[in-house]
């Protein structure tokens, strides 16, 4: 992973998986878990192969390095216990994309999978987050299934409190797999519990032993971030951004009944920005996204 980011300028990251199939209206998302049980169904197995493929062949075709992620951002322990699946889903689910990588004829070394996790509560309400020994010792479980599955890299994803982005730091460094804390912002550019992107970096970076691999920004316009206002050190660190497709806020978004989306023009032009203005080398998609946003990115 440390070779990837170093040796590739542009790497791709998935576009949206969950927000795709929730609003196909062809699966009932589990309540729980939403899309991690559709790896034992067929007909669920069927619409993630494609989407994951989907993606795959636009980054083949462009030569672009692709980082995948497992479909377990809610497969916590709590969450998994309490449903009727099998105690092995987050190992399975890494099985799953491996197998699939392994189906490429060509290019598959430079497809790089991750093993996923979300926070344990609300992913827009920070004042729900856990502490950072609670953080620890809640996600180390998940964190721990997804190693045993041989993915390449962690990933921790739409974090709205730095404390429990920390926790779970804390769990992936003991690992020994590279890693990457992936934060939720609101569109003055600061976590959602109201630290500085740069604060909560730095804070992290203060009190891990193995740093992450780098940071994100998820689930969050590209215009976000206010690139222009940022010290320019964040981007010493700030590997990754997957946008969301709507420049609407958080509140406006979630539990929309319509699908919200800017044109991916206007999309595309910022985050080809974050890349060649700020060095931001990961570039995807989050709600609202598909192919056609990794297209885009290929395209410029």
């Amino acid at each position: 992973m440390k070779q990837l980011l170093k040796n590739n300028n542009k790497i791709l990251i998935e576009a949206a998986i969950v927000e795709r199939l929730r609003r196909s209206n062809h699966f009932e998302l589990h309540p729980r878990l939403v899309n991690a049980p559709l790896i034992y169904n067929q007909y669920g197995r069927k619409a993630l192969l494609n989407l994951y493929q989907e993606y795959i062949d636009i980054a083949l075709k462009a030569k672009e390095p692709l980082l995948l992620c497992t479909p377990t951002w809610r497969a916590n322990y709590a969450r998994v216990i309490s449903s009727n699946v099998p105690k092995s889903i987050n190992i399975d689910a890494a099985k799953f994309l491996i197998k699939l990588r392994r189906l490429q004829k060509n290019g598959s070394d430079n497809i790089k999978i991750g093993g996923l996790i979300g926070c344990k509560n609300d992913c827009y309400k920070p004042a729900e987050g856990l502490s950072i020994l609670e953080a620890q010792n809640f996600h180390s479980w998940q964190i721990e299934q997804l190693v045993s599955g041989e993915i390449d890299y962690l990933i921790a994803e739409t974090l709205p409190n730095v404390n429990e982005a920390l926790g779970i730091a804390k769990a992936m460094e003991m690992t020994g797999v590279p890693y990457i804390i992936s934060f939720v912002i609101s569109r003055d550019g600061k976590v959602l519990d109201g630290t500085l992107l740069s604060d909560a970096v730095n804070f992290i970076d203060k009190n891990t032993t193995i740093n992450p691999l780098g940071y994100m920004v998820n689930c969050a316009f590209p215009s976000f971030i206010c690139p222009e206002n940022q010290p320019a050190k964040l981007f010493e660190r700030l590997i990754g951004y997957q946008a969301n497709a709507s420049s609407l806020d958080h509140c406006d978004l979630d539990g929309a009944n319509n699908l919200e989306v800017d044109s991916i023009s206007k999309w595309g032009k910022l985050m080809v920005e974050l890349n060649k203005s700020y060095g931001v080398k990961i570039l995807g998609g989050c709600c609202g996204t598909n192919g056609e946003h990794l297209r885009y990115i290929t395209n410029h």
